[in-house]
């Protein structure tokens, strides 16, 4: 889903023209008629689920003053846009000093209402990332400052929070770049350690010969280049936590000094006479299989047993698209305030869709690099589809464009059909993502899988249009288009010679299909 906005109004014929003006800018909408109604949906549901709320302040019951003072007791920090056709100073100092973000006066525009949301939503996202960034750096992060709107992460959220009330071992698995150190801070944040440091190891990007010194501390003269006493990550981390990531690299040999570390609670230095007893709390992650790697006889088995006590898997983006439009708005703020560009305030619907139509396998990580680039190339206010060509290219033509259903209910959408539409069609299709009508704004080359008489089309046709649209895509860069296609460039240029494809385009310097 995209931004969630609460409508809270008490006019009924007002919430519908707001339901409507902010449905077509590509944000889902929940409507209260009332104050006391408003406050039961924000206790009802998760403090993610909203990222703004539009509070009519005159309404019968709990007023809007009301409803500002019930968000401040329950301590959100959602923006809030106040509105009413009573617009006296007196109002506007009111609804500022009880924390409003802004004030319109009924009626409302739809320029102003849709650039109103667009700087709360940005302001917002910035004082998210600041204060996320000073918790991190302090030691204070916690599960509410993570992004987290889908079930599968609630579930982790929620075995994190029991996890840190004790001092049991977790072993916290998933992909390359779905944020497990992230997961780790926060149960340190939530824990009795919270003020103790946090000792992070990387165990997969240290040289095995000095792996046993980093983690365990050596004695002055334990080995040739000992020249004074170094303390190993393990007392470091004494009264606190040690996070190891990537703990299925760590060799055998090292993995038997890891099982005494956490039997006895104490360590050997090398070099040291006796052992040193150290209060630490274990948290490892692995993006391996460990329980794989035992049977390989990779790693030792009571090893991963002892690490295992309280694992908690951290699913992949693909597994959480809902949180994507978030997650894209949290990435813009932050690379838009470290580049300088805060005149950039949002992604339109169409790029959130492109974007949620992504596999994205590597993660997070990936989607912050995607954000970071798109912020670069971007030449508008707000990042579009054409600011994401890496994405678009990784997405299949026929998959670009896709239609679902709509219903009188918003918030029941039908699951979407797959299927292609002549790109020069005037007619608008409806965004999946965000359930607002929308237009193609990235290529108009997809191909169509079938012919004028409706029949499905044969591969080689398909495929030729595939290779001409690459071509063209790539500027005539052979070498390209064959990775991107995924074959060799000799097979690239046998297949353009028996599809019957102009076999001499523009190159990058590598040679024509006629020479090869």
């Amino acid at each position: 889903m995209v931004g969630k906005i609460l409508i809270v109004d008490d006019d009924p014929v007002q919430r519908r023209l707001l339901d409507a003006m902010i449905s077509k800018f590509g944000y889902h909408t929940t409507l209260a008629e009332s104050g006391d109604q408003a406050i039961t949906i924000l206790r009802e549901n998760p403090a993610a689920s909203f990222q703004l709320i539009l509070l009519d302040l005159v309404m019968p019951g709990l007023d809007g003053l009301g409803v500002l003072d019930k968000i401040r007791q329950m301590q959100l920090k959602i923006p809030v846009v106040v509105q009413t056709a009573k617009g006296g100073i007196d109002t506007v100092v009111n609804a500022v000093r009880s924390g409003a973000y802004d004030f319109v006066v009924k009626p409302v525009s739809p320029e102003r209402i849709k650039i109103t949301i667009e700087n709360a939503l940005s302001l917002g996202a910035m004082k998210a990332e600041v204060t996320r960034l000073r918790k991190t750096a302090a030691g204070k992060l916690k599960f509410d400052d993570i992004i987290s709107s889908s079930a599968n992460m609630q579930r982790v959220i929620t075995l994190g929070k029991k996890a840190a009330r004790s001092n049991i071992p977790i072993l916290i698995e998933g992909e390359s770049g779905v944020g497990k150190e992230l997961i780790a801070r926060a149960i340190q944040g939530t824990s009795r350690r919270a003020k103790n440091s946090f000792i992070t190891v990387n165990c997969g990007a240290m040289p095995e010969n000095l792996i046993e010194s980093v983690l365990f501390g050596h004695e002055k003269g334990a080995f040739t280049g000992a020249t004074s006493r170094h303390i190993g990550k393990f007392e470091e981390a004494d009264g606190g936590t040690l996070f190891l990531d990537e703990v299925g690299e760590l060799p055998l040999s090292t993995q038997v000094k890891l099982l005494r570390a956490l039997q006895e609670g104490e360590i050997d230095p090398i070099g040291s006479k006796r052992p040193v007893k150290t209060d630490f709390r274990l948290i490892s992650a692995t993006n391996r299989t460990l329980l794989e790697e035992t049977s390989k006889g990779n790693f030792r088995e009571d090893l991963y047993y002892r690490l295992s006590v309280f694992p908690i898997r951290v699913p992949s983006l693909r597994e959480r698209k809902e949180e994507i439009p978030e997650l894209a708005r949290h990435f813009l703020a932050r690379f838009s305030m470290e580049e300088g560009r805060t005149h950039i305030k949002s992604v339109s619907p169409q790029a959130l869709h492109l974007l949620s139509m992504n596999e994205w396998p590597g993660n997070i990580r990936q989607l912050e690099n995607a954000i970071f680039r798109a912020v670069i190339l971007c030449e508008g206010n707000e990042l579009v589809a054409d600011d994401f060509p890496q994405i678009t290219a990784a997405i299949s033509p026929s998959a670009l464009v896709t239609t679902v259903q709509t219903t009188n209910d918003r918030s029941k959408i039908s699951e979407p059909s797959v299927h292609t539409i002549d790109s020069t069609a005037p007619d608008p299709r409806i965004d999946p993502v965000c359930n607002a009508r929308t237009y193609p704004q990235q290529n108009t080359h997809s191909t169509r899988l079938t012919t004028d008489e409706g029949e499905i089309k044969e591969l080689e046709d398909i495929e030729a249009e595939m290779i001409r649209f690459a071509i063209e895509f790539y500027n005539g860069k052979l070498s390209e288009v064959a990775k991107r296609l995924g074959i060799g460039r000799s097979t690239l240029y046998r297949r353009l010679k028996e599809l019957g494809i102009d076999d001499d385009p523009q190159t990058d310097g590598s040679q024509s299909s006629k020479t090869a």
